[in-house]
């Protein structure tokens, strides 16, 4: 599995690196104006996105440990949805939804609030601002090696193995 999202990952890295490449030579060329210039600017998104969703999925992963109830986190999940497992069961019900795409609890910087929000695609439906906590990646690649078309036992695996400590790093 793991394999698999590094060769992905380096996929999203080498396409950003050209998509940059090719925008830079259109710009200078005065080619700011046609429809393939349009067309790379939409898709740098997807290629941004899918790289920087990985990284923050990677490094929430890994060490796993436990939420310590006196980090400002446990305390503002518990504050908005009422408990740690009121919380984990929304966000937990996110990832099952059916579909492909990402679950990432957000921070919203202006309100303080907490989402669990489900990512269509990489480049859609990411709260403008919103401070990406925990990504967790429901694609097929990220489960079906390992676990066929169970995605609850990846769920409960990728609970397994989160890193407490990261994810309290970008609060």
């Amino acid at each position: 599995m793991l394999s698999n999202h590094f060769k992905l990952y380096q996929g999203y890295v080498a396409n950003v690196n050209k998509v940059t490449d090719e925008l830079a030579a259109m710009l200078a060329a005065g080619q700011e104006a046609t429809p393939a210039y349009a067309e790379l600017k939409r898709r740098l998104g997807w290629e941004l996105n899918g790289m920087r969703l990985h990284e923050l999925y990677f490094g929430n992963m890994g060490a796993p440990s436990v939420l310590a109830t006196n980090a400002p986190l446990y305390q503002a999940l518990v504050t908005q949805f009422g408990s740690i497992e009121a919380w984990k069961k929304d966000f937990v019900a996110t990832g099952k939804m059916r579909g492909i795409g990402w679950v990432v609890l957000y921070k919203d910087p202006a309100s303080g609030n907490l989402f669990n929000l489900w990512i269509n695609e990489h480049d859609g439906g990411h709260p403008a601002g919103g401070v990406p906590l925990l990504v967790m990646d429901v694609f097929e690649h990220a489960y079906m090696t390992d676990y066929q078309l169970d995605r609850a036992s990846y769920i409960t695996a990728f609970f397994d193995a989160i890193n407490w400590a990261a994810v309290c790093g970008r609060w």
